[in-house]
């Protein structure tokens, strides 16, 4: 994806959380009522702490919307893969780094790009979506959403599998592993909470 496209998508994103954090600080405080909603929701996801800790601060903009929780979720997802990306690229600049580390931080570089593709494809899907009119239409789009964001966490396992072996521990393969387990887990969860918005369509 071209480089104009992930700062278009960076400066979409942080208009998003402005417009949302704004929202959720506006009146006297979080909403109740959204949080409940927030909380009760996350039980479908495989990592419901995660799921609260990240999407409570947005309570306000989501209120008690499925679509609006997992578009949030979505968006989220997509941006913890960019920062991901920009992380792990960094560690090939560590003093003293082996051959076969270098290689294997510049393979997950790739795969982790290849998230954020897939990642960005299932947004813009997320809002083709929601502006769908006929029952086949939105169908169409939401059966795109869920491919491309299943292929994202598929990327993901592969980047981990890069670093297996003894060889390769040490504070890199750490380093490495937190950052993918963190951006799985928010995929896991933003693909959980799709598919039970798609449920409710039913």
């Amino acid at each position: 994806m071209p480089k104009q496209n992930h700062a278009s998508l960076l400066l979409l994103f942080i208009s998003f959380v402005a417009f949302s954090t704004a929202t959720a600080n506006a009146g006297v405080g979080t909403s109740k009522t959204a949080v409940n909603f927030i909380q009760a929701s996350c039980k479908a996801t495989t990592y419901p702490a995660q799921c609260v800790r990240s999407l409570s601060v947005y309570a306000n903009a989501i209120q008690t919307s499925p679509q609006r929780l997992a578009e949030t979720a979505l968006t989220l997802s997509l941006n913890r893969a960019l920062s991901t990306k920009t992380f792990v690229s960094r560690l090939t600049r560590f003093k003293g780094i082996k051959p076969r580390q270098y290689q294997a931080i510049k393979d997950c570089v790739e795969e982790i790009g290849d998230t954020v593709d897939r990642l960005t494809k299932s947004v813009q899907e997320f809002k083709l979506c929601n502006r769908a009119r006929g029952g086949n239409s939105f169908w169409y789009h939401m059966s795109n959403v869920q491919t491309w964001t299943s292929a994202a966490l598929t990327d993901e396992t592969t980047c981990s599998d890069g670093f297996a072996g003894r060889v390769m521990d040490g504070r890199i393969k750490s380093s490495v592993r937190a950052q993918i387990v963190n951006m799985g887990r928010e995929t896991s969860n933003a693909l959980a909470l799709i598919n039970h918005f798609a449920s409710k369509k039913h």
